[in-house]
């Protein structure tokens, strides 16, 4: 098993030992190692972010699973798709709504920069009101004809039947049904966040996981205002992480879980003496604290082999390449996190 190596922490507090048992949505489950991992990799992995960023020290012990293997960030919004999105989709163009949901859904639903910079590349500024199915369908099918991978492998899009033969082409279908049906004031003008998920979650072939996440893309821009600790759908890798902290007796309570864990989060940071200052001062929200079961439990599987989750993976596939590229960041001003 290989240790995990912590990051510059406080001196150990005296009930650092991990809880025994905790008692969530009445009822009691018995957190394993991988618990107390979680915190660790959350402090570990954060302070490598905010070295890049040259906000932090870089850290004084290399974590050598973190050095060699690829995580995404704690934050969701720190990384680099998302970074893109927030700062060449959203808060770019034109800002009204409908225009902003527009370019939000068309980016979101092949979730690959190089996709977006090809229509802008061949159409200009992509817009609503410019909308025209042939001319962008063209533009990706020639690139699909090439050779080119129009679709990001973070997570799965399935095609929605809407006639058409390629997927792309579906999906550009499946946008416009969504602004002929209303789903941008339908989505802003729900009650709660859950509404607007449900919204989302009505067009064919978006299942409970992509409306979600396209409902934190949204949620990114200045007119929808959102808590992101209102609501969460745990993923299939947020189920095997959370597995893997917590056992088979945490099955079918993910989600209060996940809010377990952003409410407890200063409270077991500070239990284990770790340094953890959150994105500017903001905390792990909902999302974020979901996105990091999904990388512990990858990291699991090198630092805790005999801790089973649920999809039985035991590798960590993609590797880590170092970027010399300088690193940058910028959020939704309305979190009042940007310097």
């Amino acid at each position: 098993m290989v240790s995990m190596l912590q990051a510059p922490s406080r001196p150990q507090a005296q009930d650092g030992e991990p809880p025994t048992v905790v008692r969530i949505a009445g009822r009691t489950l018995r957190p394993t190692p991988v618990f107390d991992t979680y915190w660790r990799f959350a402090a570990a992995r954060q302070q490598v972010y905010l070295a890049r960023l040259g906000e932090a020290p870089p850290p004084a012990c290399q974590d050598p699973v973190l050095a060699q293997h690829r995580f995404t960030n704690c934050f969701r919004a720190a990384d680099r798709v998302s970074q893109y999105l927030i700062g060449q989709v959203s808060y770019r163009g034109d800002q009204e709504w409908r225009e902003v949901f527009f370019r939000t859904m068309l980016f979101k639903v092949f979730n690959k920069i190089q996709t977006w910079q090809l229509l802008e590349k061949h159409l200009g500024e992509v817009t609503w009101s410019g909308y025209d199915f042939q001319v962008l369908d063209g533009v990706l099918s020639k690139a699909f004809a090439a050779g080119e991978r129009l679709y990001s492998a973070a997570y799965i899009t399935p095609p929605p039947a809407l006639g058409e033969q390629r997927k792309h082409s579906n999906h550009l279908r499946l946008i416009a049904l969504m602004m002929d049906q209303e789903a941008p004031e339908r989505v802003q003008q729900s009650a709660s966040m859950h509404e607007a998920y449900e919204v989302l979650l009505s067009f064919p072939a978006i299942g409970p996981f992509l409306a979600y996440q396209y409902l934190i893309d949204l949620n990114y821009a200045a007119q929808m205002s959102f808590s992101e600790m209102d609501f969460v759908v745990p993923g299939p890798g947020a189920r095997d992480g959370i597995r893997k902290c917590f056992g088979p007796a945490a099955g079918g309570l993910e989600a209060e879980v996940i809010h377990y864990m952003a409410d407890t989060q200063q409270e077991h940071f500070g239990r284990l003496g770790l340094s953890f200052t959150g994105l500017r001062g903001r905390p792990l929200q909902l999302i974020d604290c979901q996105n990091l079961f999904c990388e512990v439990d990858k990291y699991a599987r090198v630092v805790h082999p005999e801790v089973a989750g649920i999809s039985g993976r035991s590798r960590i596939k993609q590797l880590y390449r170092a970027d010399a590229a300088h690193l940058s960041a910028w959020f939704p001003p309305k979190w009042g996190v940007n310097a």
